[in-house]
């Protein structure tokens, strides 16, 4: 059995490479739909380091995806069943570390083969059931969905018992899917969002609170906050949560930025704060998003405004297509139709 792979050779430019699954061993997939992410563009267009290229490409790109089940040698999955492969996979055990911070952990399309290709073989170990209720076209960015549960996950670890007022700041996808699943999964705390577009805050209808950034009241005071906005402007966001944050609150950093950012480290000892950070997911974290997804119909009902374009992919120039229409989206997710 022969399998098209679509790998990035250069930023811009794809390439067809022809590997042999491991029907023996591995269960193999179909792709259904997938989702672009921010990382796939810094890869196509070319926005990382010179050294972080060179030393990833070539690479399929794309981590996020929903596809269908072909064979299964082990037996756990039916042909036909429809399913999320995890994109991350780890190579150790450690009963201590998560495996999506394992040094040795392997990530489809950061340095691997993600699955931007004909057939996916995968170990079944790494693949959740998708709810037959759920839109395929919301399950195939299950992935970053969560990313933002196991954050909120992290949360609940390192955060203390007062929970009466949490704050996003992000108006984007990764800032609307951790609030939409923060309520969901902490419907009691009053959820205050944080962004610079009023269009893009006007989808937040389920918070009890929207606020532009430049117009945030000085007496407003939350227990806890996630940032989400990434980049440079994430300086100013964890800034302003610094400063409306109660003594001894909790901040989940989630935006991922090129560059190094500054933290008003005084105000993070006076204040007693505990700061961390959160990157990917494991499989109790897909198996924990599908099953809210399955459970709750007003969660995807809501995650219905992230599907952008879908783009029909038929030939190599359709993910062209896709990718540079999805460069102009400031809002949702572009979704790749897999039909080649």
């Amino acid at each position: 059995m022969l399998n098209q792979v679509y790998r990035l050779v250069k930023p811009g430019i794809i390439d067809v490479a022809c590997t042999v699954p491991d029907i023996k061993r591995s269960t193999i997939l179909r792709p259904l739909y997938m989702s672009i992410c921010k990382a796939d563009q810094r890869y196509y267009l070319g926005n990382r380091s010179k050294e972080a290229l060179e030393a990833k490409l070539p690479m399929a790109l794309i981590h996020e995806c929903v596809a269908k089940v072909i064979f299964d040698p082990t037996g756990k999955f039916d042909k036909g069943e429809i399913v999320v492969p995890v994109p991350n996979t780890p190579t150790q055990d450690d009963d201590v570390i998560a495996e999506n911070y394992r040094r040795t952990s392997h990530f489809c399309s950061s340095g691997y083969d993600g699955f931007l290709r004909d057939y996916i073989d995968i170990d079944s170990g790494r693949l959740v059931r998708v709810p037959q209720s759920l839109n395929l076209k919301i399950a195939s960015f299950t992935e970053l969905i969560s990313v933002a549960v196991h954050a909120i996950t992290r949360f609940a670890r390192f955060s203390h018992a007062r929970k009466d007022a949490v704050g996003i700041w992000g108006d984007g996808n990764v800032g609307f899917i951790t609030a939409l699943m923060f309520k969901a999964m902490y419907p009691d705390t009053k959820l205050y969002i944080f962004g610079t577009v009023y269009e893009k805050l006007g989808y937040f209808t389920f918070a009890d609170g929207t606020f532009h950034v430049d117009r945030i009241p000085a007496d407003l005071c939350i227990d806890h906050a996630f940032e989400c906005v990434g980049g440079e402007a994430s300086r100013f966001a964890i800034a302003q949560i610094i400063d409306h944050i109660n003594p001894e609150g909790c901040i989940g950093l989630m935006g991922v930025s090129e560059n190094f950012i500054g933290i008003n480290t005084r105000m993070v000892l006076e204040k007693g704060l505990c700061v961390f950070g959160s990157s990917r997911s494991g499989v109790a974290d897909f198996e924990k998003t599908l099953k809210i997804l399955g459970t709750n119909p007003k969660i995807p009902a809501y995650l219905e405004n992230l599907v952008g374009e879908v783009i029909d992919i038929r030939t190599i120039e359709d993910i062209h297509r896709a990718f540079s229409s999805d460069i102009s989206r400031n809002f949702g997710k572009t979704v790749l139709k897999w039909e080649k």
